[in-house]
C-alpha cells in the first residue's frame, strides 16, 4: 500500500467561534485524529495535503508530521460544504502497521459479461463495496470482480470473490455481488396493453348500450 506524507500541525483553538472560518480561509482544513487507544488530537492539514491523498486512492496510508511526532492513520472521512462542496473537516483514524483493522474498499467490474453482449441482458452490479480486515498494508485500492462467465444461472456473491493475499472480506458470503438481467420485451408488454384494451371495449360497449335502453324505457 502506498503511503503519503503529509505536514500538519496542531489546532489549539478547536471549537473557538470564527477560528475554524479563519483556517478555512488560509487553505487549511480542520480535521481530528483518533484511535489506538490514545486521545483524539485536534489538527490542521492543508487543501494540497488532501488534493494529493485523494489522488492515491481510497484508504492510502497517511504518515502525519506532527510537531509531538509521527502519526500513520487513514481517511475515514471527509465532510464537505453543503453549497461550494468544498472541505471542511476530515477524520483520520490512526492505524498500527502490525495489527489488522477493518475498512470500506469500493467493488470494481472488470471483464465483458459475454451473456449479457449475446443476449442483450443488463450487468446488474449490486454490492458496490465490501467491508474488508487486513494489516493496514495490505489494504487494496479496490476488490476486482471479473464478470466474464456472469449468466442467469451463474451470479457471483461474496463467497465468490477472490481476494488479495491477507485480505478478508466480512459479512455474509451469499449476500449478490453481481448479476444479470433480461430486460423486458416492450412489444411483448404493448400486445398485452392492447389485448387488454381490446377485452375490456365490449364490455364498455354492453353497458353503455344498456344505459341507452333504460333511458329510452324511462321516456315510454
Amino acid at each position: 500500500m502506498e503511503k503519503i506524507k503529509v505536514e500538519a500541525q496542531a489546532r489549539q483553538k478547536a471549537g473557538v467561534r470564527g477560528e475554524l472560518s479563519k483556517l478555512r480561509a488560509m487553505k487549511q482544513i480542520p480535521a481530528v485524529i483518533y484511535g489506538a487507544g490514545k486521545e483524539p488530537a485536534s489538527i490542521t492539514v492543508s487543501e494540497k495535503d488532501l488534493i494529493a491523498i485523494q489522488k492515491a486512492g481510497g484508504n492510502v496510508i497517511v504518515e502525519i508530521n506532527l510537531p509531538t511526532g509521527k502519526e500513520q492513520a487513514i481517511i475515514k472521512e471527509v465532510q464537505y460544504h453543503v453549497v461550494k462542496d468544498t472541505p471542511i473537516h476530515i477524520d483520520f483514524q490512526r492505524v498500527s502497521m502490525d495489527h489488522a483493522i477493518e475498512t470500506v474498499v469500493p467493488v470494481l467490474l472488470t471483464g465483458e459479461c459475454a451473456f449479457a453482449k449475446a443476449n442483450g441482458a443488463i450487468v446488474d452490479h449490486v454490492l458496490r463495496e465490501v467491508t474488508i480486515k487486513c494489516l493496514p498494508a495490505d489494504i487494496p485500492h479496490h476488490i476486482e470482480v471479473d464478470v466474464t462467465n456472469v449468466t442467469l444461472e451463474n451470479h457471483i456473491t461474496v463467497a465468490d470473490i477472490k481476494t488479495p493475499k491477507g485480505v478478508t472480506i466480512l459479512g455474509e458470503g451469499d449476500r449478490t455481488v453481481v448479476h444479470v438481467l433480461m430486460p423486458k420485451d416492450e412489444s411483448a408488454s404493448a400486445a398485452a396493453a392492447t389485448g387488454a384494451d381490446a377485452a375490456a371495449q365490449p364490455e364498455l360497449s354492453a353497458t353503455k348500450g344498456k344505459k341507452e335502453e333504460e333511458g329510452e324505457a324511462a321516456k315510454k
